[in-house]
């Protein structure tokens, strides 16, 4: 009975991946193409098919492969939500179980997303002549904030504060999986610190120049409403 169980468990669990996938790769590819650059995406059939196919339609009407040149985290988490939701209606687990059980995990896919961003000198910081500043050889020769590297180490600390709280629920009257306050947690946290850490990069689209609140900042507040939201929910359940 206990391998059938065990067995019967890992058949609803293998499919999690495919659906987390999927959901962060289209949103945020979606994500970008609308957010932040919806005049060039939106104004033609070719420019629409290049949201979805990692192709540029050139001037002589041919084409080449580009990747996915445009990424944005907002998007992802909303398609990683959507994506999680669809998973629960085809395995019947609970939503809060799934959605708390993936933000544990989160901080470390966040930090190594952002190393990666680092590394292809991506989402650049602005001008700055703190110590630790870095050069983007590939942007230009000028000392700059490495955002990418605040948002990495807020992330991977991020993990192990999620990790000793789930240690510590087993024994004390700390929040529990399946509750949803893990999950409000992730998004506050992590969109929080996104908001803040926008002041130092360089803005993504010049449109954006002249905005008191940068698009990255104004997509990060209704994730953080939503994460207080949930921890409020789930502390007011366990008194």
């Amino acid at each position: 009975m206990k391998k059938n169980g065990k067995k019967e468990v890992e058949n609803v669990f293998d499919p999690l991946f495919i659906y987390c996938f999927l959901g962060i790769l289209i949103g945020a590819r979606l994500g970008h193409c609308l957010f932040y650059q919806p005049d060039y995406f939106l104004s033609s059939g070719k420019h629409i098919v290049e949201m979805f196919l990692p192709i540029h339609f050139m001037a002589d009407g041919g084409w080449k492969f580009t990747g996915y040149e445009g990424l944005a985290s907002h998007g992802g988490t909303l398609g990683l939500i959507i994506a999680l939701w669809l998973y629960v209606r085809y395995s019947k687990i609970s939503i809060w179980t799934v959605l708390d059980n993936i933000a544990i995990a989160t901080g470390t896919t966040a930090c190594f997303i952002r190393l990666g961003n680092l590394m292809n000198s991506e989402i650049i910081g602005k001008v700055t002549d703190v110590p630790w500043a870095f050069i983007f050889e590939r942007v230009d020769s000028f000392p700059r904030h490495p955002g990418q590297l605040y948002e990495a180490i807020a992330y991977a600390i991020l993990f192990f504060i999620m990790w000793a709280i789930y240690k510590r629920s087993k024994k004390t009257d700390t929040p529990k999986v399946g509750t949803g306050w893990y999950f409000g947690f992730c998004l506050f946290y992590i969109f929080t610190f996104r908001f803040l850490i926008e002041y130092t990069k360089d803005v993504q689209e010049a449109w954006e120049a002249d905005m008191l609140f940068n698009m990255g900042q104004l997509l990060s507040i209704p994730f953080i409403i939503i994460g207080v939201y949930c921890m409020l929910k789930a502390t007011r359940k366990r008194q």
